[in-house]
């Protein structure tokens, strides 16, 4: 009886062990799908099949510690370190005011930008310490910080160069970027095109497999409507930043759901969700992303009907803690 219980014990210990590993990189203040990306992220860290490495972002609006900060601190994780690109790199503005306003709202550790970690030593230091093989980085924001970490020179954490260690820790890249435009054969996409240049290096020399999702993905799956009409979710800084921005918007149907796509790919994978292609893109000057020869990503395509996956993603953004 001693050995079952034993054996039930380690059983128990070995199922809880999250699944995924994994560095959450955000523009969080332009768009507020980011919140939703957030709040699964935190859904899936509950249900044990997520491990919240790093928070950080690629962006440096005034709110963006502060923000991550709220967020993690209302899921009850506020150790999760914060990391913030450098102040000068591409700079987005949370118009709608949702971030201002759940920053003055809820408690949060950090007051600043300045209070964060800069974002590549962070990425460092975290990489540096994971099993080798065991990292994934979602990104739904820029690939700044990304490519900043490719080129970074060896340091404390770790005497590799940046290409070195993500090759050596890192299992995926899971992105929301790009997009394919009715011809099929090129798109401009935001998260591309703010910094083009972090972009074409990272889709040409990111050293892990690479898996997107587009535009057009996350545009035909709209959340966040009955987020805000559920009256048992008080309090809630997801729930506010979604109806700050709703009401602002003067949308009654919800939100496009882009960035929450790409974590839960990264976290469930894409079936049965998505289907997949390879593809190789060439990133333009001007950050449009053209279809070319070659399968060195992955895309998502569309699969199950967007109201049914819109579903699934709106239950987990309604995760409380």
């Amino acid at each position: 009886m001693k050995y079952l219980a034993i054996f039930c014990f380690l059983l128990l210990s070995c199922s809880q062990q999250p699944k995924v590993s994994i560095i959450f990189d955000t523009d969080i203040a332009p768009d507020y799908d980011d919140v939703g990306a957030m709040a699964l992220l935190h859904a899936f860290a509950v249900n044990g099949e997520v491990k919240i490495l790093a928070t950080i972002s690629c962006n440096a609006f005034e709110t963006l510690a502060p923000t991550l900060s709220v967020l993690n601190t209302y899921f009850n994780r506020p150790e999760i370190p914060i990391g913030i690109v450098k102040a000068e790199k591409p700079r987005e503005a949370c118009r709608q005011g949702w971030a201002q306003y759940i920053n003055a709202k809820y408690r949060h550790k950090l007051s600043s930008n300045a209070d964060a970690q800069e974002a590549v030593s962070l990425y460092r230091k975290i990489l540096s310490e994971q099993p080798d093989n065991s990292v994934t980085v979602v990104t739904v924001g820029f690939f700044t910080n990304l490519a900043n970490l490719l080129e970074s020179p060896g340091d404390a954490s770790s005497p590799l160069t940046g290409m070195e260690l993500v090759r050596k820790k890192v299992k995926q890249l899971v992105s929301m970027a790009a997009r394919m435009d009715a011809d099929k054969t090129s798109g401009h996409e935001f998260n591309v095109y703010v910094d083009a240049l972090a972009t074409r290096k990272v889709f040409a020399e990111w050293p892990t497999p690479v898996l997107l999702s587009g535009f057009e993905i996350g545009a035909k799956i709209l959340t966040g409507t009955r987020l805000i009409g559920n009256n048992e979710i008080q309090n809630s800084p997801v729930k506010d930043a979604f109806k700050i921005a709703l009401e602002k918007d003067k949308n009654t149907v919800g939100r496009n759901s882009w960035d929450q796509t790409a974590v839960l790919v990264a976290v469930r994978g894409w079936e049965p969700y998505f289907g997949l292609r390879k593809v190789n893109f060439e990133i333009q000057d001007d950050g449009t992303n053209v279809l070319i020869p070659g399968e060195r990503l992955q895309y998502l395509t569309e699969k199950m009907p967007p109201a049914e996956t819109a579903k699934i993603i709106e239950d987990l953004m309604m995760h409380q803690p």
